[in-house]
């Protein structure tokens, strides 16, 4: 099992920046790739961003694409979202997710998921 939590959700402004963390603990080392989704109220979840957990090879939504950057820090289990250039249609709850299945990094498909964390982008 592979347990993840999310943090660094907040309010801000259009146009500002977050940054996102998830904390991977568990069984980490099956890990191959973790990936970043969010789902805003009366909408299905959005695949934003995905990244190799081994060597760094990231995978971006067209939305994310120039805005959001994914990356990891494999020595402390984490993952980030930084999230820049901000838009009132970018709120949402945020999830982190990970799985141990090979898959290509557009696969949708993942075996563990944290909690969500909210974040809300004022006009």
């Amino acid at each position: 099992q592979v347990q993840l939590v999310e943090s660094g959700g907040g309010l801000v402004q259009a146009g500002g920046s977050l940054r996102l963390s998830c904390a991977a603990s568990g069984r980490t080392f099956n890990t191959y790739a973790m990936g970043w989704f969010r789902q805003a109220p009366g909408k299905e979840r959005e695949f934003i961003a995905a990244i190799r957990w081994g060597i760094t090879i990231t995978s971006y939504a067209d939305s994310a694409k120039g805005r959001f950057t994914i990356s990891k820090d494999n020595a402390k289990n984490m993952v980030y979202l930084q999230m820049n250039s901000l838009k009132p249609e970018d709120t949402a709850v945020y999830y982190c997710a990970a799985r141990n299945s090979r898959l290509p990094l557009t696969a949708l498909s993942y075996d563990y998921w944290g909690q969500g964390t909210q974040v809300t982008v004022s006009s």
